[in-house]
């Protein structure tokens, strides 16, 4: 099957890999092109490196779709998303399509100082949380970034012992106790259903 009648997914990297399993299992056609995930550090640039990587796509496949939720731009992907009329996934943020919104909902009424981890996060730790927020270099501020959580909930993906230790170090880093939440990806399926085959 050629390019021109696949679907295209601009997907965030923390979630790429996922995207590309669960089209594998569907037999879906499509190929996941990824953007880097430390974009979610500085959401203000996620809009517009959406709408580039479209660009770059747009002619070569049959459809292009957003494998984002709005993940902090503030409505900024969604106008993107509408003048380009390309979809996206629902939610405010990726954690709303692995958990569901209400209940991700349900876990910040019941602790609001919850830090979340997924699966590439949990793994990422130091690269996405350590390094960027210097405490590799500065350690003495990590009370002042999470001095206000009280916990930290791991959305789990896929807890294999290898991600289930990388989440309880990330914990440990971040001194704070952990429970994990098992999501698997059925809601991240349901959600790609309606991006990528929308006629079931």
């Amino acid at each position: 099957m050629d390019a021109e009648t696949r679907v295209a997914v601009v997907a965030c990297g923390a979630i790429a890999r996922h995207v590309r399993d669960v089209a594998a299992r569907r037999g879906w056609p499509v190929d996941v092109h990824a953007l880097p995930p430390l974009l979610h550090n500085r959401p203000e640039r996620i809009a517009a490196a959406v709408e580039e990587r479209i660009a770059d796509l747009r002619g070569r496949y049959a459809r292009v779709a957003v494998g984002y939720a709005d993940c902090g731009t503030s409505g900024g992907l969604d106008e993107v998303c509408a003048r380009l009329g390309v979809a996206r996934l629902p939610g405010a943020h990726c954690y709303d399509v692995l958990a569901g919104a209400a209940r991700f909902r349900e876990l910040l009424e019941a602790e609001p100082g919850t830090y979340v981890l997924t699966d590439w996060l949990a793994a990422n730790v130091d690269r996405a949380v350590v390094a960027e927020l210097g405490l590799d270099r500065f350690p003495d501020l990590r009370d002042a970034y999470f001095g206000h959580y009280r916990r930290v909930v791991w959305l789990a993906q896929h807890p294999t012992p290898r991600l289930r230790a990388a989440a309880e170090r990330a914990a440990g880093l971040l001194g704070l106790p952990l429970e994990t939440v098992e999501v698997g990806d059925a809601l991240l399926a349901e959600a790609l259903q309606t991006l990528v085959a929308p006629s079931g």
